[in-house]
């Protein structure tokens, strides 16, 4: 198992994409896949098993099956569609990152639809090597992946620059659940790893103390997003960040969790849980 550092926007543990053998998890987005290629060097991926769709996770994908044609893509069925036809997830992502989105995360191929396997939670895949939990809250399709008592937990698990101890959870729009993270945390641990594995940045043995902070932090944060104004609740996740880290990896944090994205998700899930009639329309995936 190996974790290549994907350097997104050329800094060190952002973006991690996980190397099991010829699978890869979560391939990080298009605008890191010449690192990406390079650390493959002449090994040829067989499959791609996606947490979920956003582009930091699943943006290379469709270029990476336009590079290995025979690429099997794992992705839960609510994803699926917008790997296949994108238009409705880019457009959700360009209101989200304006201007930024090409410099972020590059282009995003469509997947061709024959190369795609739907996820639902319970499968055993590629001969029973890895197990698939459906794992809702940070996304609506989130999955998880156990392998060999390592469980891959893509945002599930939260924001955890190693070697930091600090975890927040990444709350960006559009569907946040705060009640569904809860559960889906309690179904990792259910699965009982020796190990759990976060996209942003690395593992950690420490399984109960990550996901216990994770959630307890979660539950502070959506509190506070519905009291605080987007400037108040972004400086006191810089200053979580400066209390909780090292200087050197403050940066890494906020790349990877935006505190401006965190208050954003969390202001809509309370929108929406306050009156479900209530829902923003244009949804890439709801």
């Amino acid at each position: 198992m190996r974790l290549i550092d994907l350097l997104h926007l050329g800094r060190e543990r952002v973006i991690g994409c996980w190397k099991v053998g010829d699978v890869l998890i979560d391939p990080g987005p298009s605008s890191c896949l010449p690192v990406l290629l390079e650390a493959l060097g002449d090994e040829r991926p067989r499959a791609l098993l996606l947490t979920h769709i956003h582009l930091d996770h699943a943006g290379a994908s469709g270029s990476l099956v336009r590079r290995y044609p025979e690429l099997e893509v794992y992705v839960h069925e609510r994803g699926a569609p917008h790997l296949v036809d994108p238009s409705r997830l880019l457009e959700s992502a360009r209101r989200l990152y304006g201007a930024d989105m090409d410099r972020l995360w590059g282009e995003f191929l469509p997947v061709p639809e024959a190369r795609v396997h739907v996820l639902r939670g319970g499968e055993s895949l590629l001969n029973g090597s890895f197990e698939v939990a459906y794992a809702p809250g940070h996304a609506s399709h989130h999955v998880c992946y156990l392998h060999e008592r390592t469980a891959f937990v893509g945002d599930t698990g939260g924001v955890k620059i190693e070697p930091e101890s600090l975890t927040i959870p990444p709350t960006p729009p559009p569907d946040i659940d705060v009640a569904a993270w809860h559960e889906s945390i309690a179904r990792i641990m259910a699965w009982r790893p020796e190990r759990i594995v976060v996209t942003h940045f690395g593992s950690s043995t420490e399984v109960e103390k990550q996901l216990a902070e994770l959630g307890e932090r979660l539950d502070q944060l959506a509190g506070r997003a519905a009291t605080e104004d987007l400037a108040t609740f972004t400086a006191g996740i810089h200053e979580l960040i400066a209390r909780g880290a090292a200087p050197e990896a403050a940066a890494a944090y906020t790349q990877a969790a935006p505190p401006d994205q965190i208050y954003q998700g969390l202001v809509r899930y309370w929108h929406k849980h306050r009156d479900p009639r209530s829902q923003t329309r244009g949804s890439a995936v709801s």
